[in-house]
């Protein structure tokens, strides 16, 4: 089995262990994720931080990104552009969502366009190395190459819940680690930065 087979494979079970949470758990583990993160992530005021809103059985971000915004952080979510690109839009309290594409809704296209500075990564599977499979699609890959292409270096944390850890992520040239992903258990580092 190539190293795309297998990852397609653990992407397939994690998500479906992640749709098999009821709702009602999927909100209290996403409030545990607030608690565990809303004061443990280190950052200065003004800080562009990317979260992104919930779609099929994602955490809910929300409550972790208001935290974030009370402790001064400038807040931003994806929106799909093309099947190749996202950018990220400024999320400004009050100011209306929109559909976005795919299933998303975001800031409307006249919202400002954002380099995060801190990047809260959905996620399929992760592994306990900071290895992490997406959904596919490449978006966020893409997005922090770009970022970084203009010397930007975004500090990468994973969100998921914790039936989407596997013994080991295949790893291929394009994939980049987390410094830290976030569940219902605790935010575990990679990287010295955070706190």
């Amino acid at each position: 089995m190539t190293a795309k087979e297998l990852k397609a494979q653990l992407r397939n079970e994690r998500l479906s262990a992640r749709d098999a949470i009821p709702a009602e758990k999927r909100a209290s583990k996403s409030l545990a994720m607030a608690d565990h993160a809303g004061e443990a992530v280190g950052f200065a005021l003004d800080t562009i931080v990317s979260g992104f809103l919930p779609i099929r059985s994602e955490a809910d971000l929300r409550p972790l990104m208001a935290r974030f915004a009370v402790r001064g952080a400038r807040l931003c979510v994806p929106a799909i552009l093309d099947r190749q690109t996202i950018v990220f839009r400024e999320l400004a309290e009050g100011a209306p969502l929109v559909d976005t594409g795919f299933g998303t809704v975001g800031p409307s296209a006249d919202a400002a366009v954002l380099d995060p500075e801190i990047m809260l990564v959905p996620l399929s599977a992760f592994d306990a190395r900071g290895h992490r499979i997406g959904y596919g699609a490449g978006h966020y890959d893409r997005a922090i190459n770009r970022l970084r292409q203009k010397g930007l270096h975004p500090k990468l944390i994973g969100i998921a819940f914790d039936c989407q850890e596997v013994a080991h992520v295949p790893a291929e040239p394009h994939d980049i680690s987390l410094d830290a992903i976030l569940t219902e258990s605790g935010l575990r580092f990679f990287a010295s930065w955070i706190g």
